[in-house]
């Protein structure tokens, strides 16, 4: 979903989806509000793609958030609720958002990932990312964040 051209209403509905998945799927400390969303979807070049399946209640599952930059790409965040995780729910949203970014002209990915979120690292190094740099204290809650790359 590309939220750059829809009217206020809607980007403030889509900010409010997308913070009850993150809620669900982050601690606490990690968690972006629908304020935080509200601001990032605002911002040029940022894109969703919600996951195809619906959850209880509703909603989607999940979601990918991408800042695409010239050749270049930022996941700015990634959420998959815990009930439907190892579904291959988030491995379907990478490989759809990675194709879109391909389809852009985007050459290089960049990510941020939790130091000790060893399910999400799994999944990155398995489509193709590795570990370019490490920023300390990243978190709120002081835990470090693995940077990550990938070429396409």
């Amino acid at each position: 979903m590309n939220t750059g051209a829809i009217p206020a209403t809607v980007a403030n509905a889509c900010a409010l989806l997308l913070a009850r998945i993150h809620a669900a799927a982050f601690p606490v400390s990690h968690q972006w509000d629908a304020k935080a969303m509200e601001t990032l979807l605002a911002m040029p070049g940022v894109s969703v793609l919600l996951a195809d399946e619906t959850a209880e209640g509703g909603d989607a599952p999940g979601f990918i958030m991408v800042r695409v930059m010239a050749d270049e790409a930022e996941i700015l965040t990634f959420a998959v609720t815990p009930a439907v995780r190892r579904r291959g729910i988030g491995r379907d949203l990478l490989a759809r958002s990675m194709a879109e970014m391909a389809r852009a002209g985007v050459q290089t990915v960049f990510l941020e990932v939790a130091r000790d979120n060893a399910p999400a690292l799994a999944l990155y190094h398995s489509a193709g990312f590795e570990q370019v740099g490490l920023r300390r204290n990243y978190y709120p809650d002081g835990m470090d964040a693995c940077v990550m790359r990938r070429e396409i």
